[in-house]
């Protein structure tokens, strides 16, 4: 099968975000400068680079109560900083909770019962026991083409590991089985872990 997006893929549903896949989750808090604390989920994230370190997150979609874009970008765009959280599969459940088009106003760590602390470097909230939490200050927003598709980066100051989440030196991702996201209404877990050494090694 071959098809041009332009044109449609004559399938029930997009294939799109299937295909790449399994994707990791940006568990995103913020605070909004009214002070208003949110969280959502999003699967178009990733590290970027090493020094400083780096990463970014795209939001696709708009609210009407947010002029544009969602909850985490005008949060972001107001007060400059954010919290990625590493979802685990015991928190999936949670996870989705937070994923609805919720009023800006709602406080998503309280909807699905997570306990949020404050952040060391940041003026933001984290969840409370998440696997790791990456603390962000903002870079650049980037607008790409389409309607509300917003590409956020953020160069990471600070960094917080949960301990039973390190073994033997290593953050160990079998301790906590990371979730991940796939097509559709799918999502995949991270339960096996294999080593490859590069060819100059």
């Amino acid at each position: 099968m071959f098809y041009r997006p332009a044109d449609g893929h004559g399938l029930p549903h997009n294939p799109f975000n299937a295909i790449v896949t399994p994707r990791p989750i940006a568990w995103i808090g913020t605070r909004g400068a009214d002070g208003a604390d949110n969280l959502a989920p999003y699967s178009f994230f990733n590290a970027v680079a090493y020094e400083p370190p780096q990463v970014m997150f795209a939001s696709t979609s708009a609210k009407p109560d947010r002029d544009g874009t969602k909850d985490s970008v005008a949060n972001i765009r107001d007060t400059g900083v954010f919290a990625i959280n590493v979802v685990e599969y015991a928190m999936r459940d949670a996870m989705n909770q937070t994923s609805g088009p919720w009023d800006k106003d709602t406080d998503e760590f309280a909807l699905a019962g997570l306990d949020k602390v404050q952040c060391d470097t940041i003026d933001c909230p984290r969840v409370a026991g998440a696997p790791a939490t990456l603390e962000c200050k903002l870079t650049q927003i980037v607008q790409l083409p389409g309607t509300a598709n917003f590409t956020v980066f953020g160069e990471v100051t600070g960094v917080h590991l949960r301990d039973d989440c390190i073994k033997d030196g290593l953050f160990d991702v079998t301790t906590f089985n990371p979730l991940t996201r796939l097509g559709y209404r799918d999502y995949s877990v991270v339960r096996e872990v294999f080593s490859l050494n590069r060819p100059d090694e």
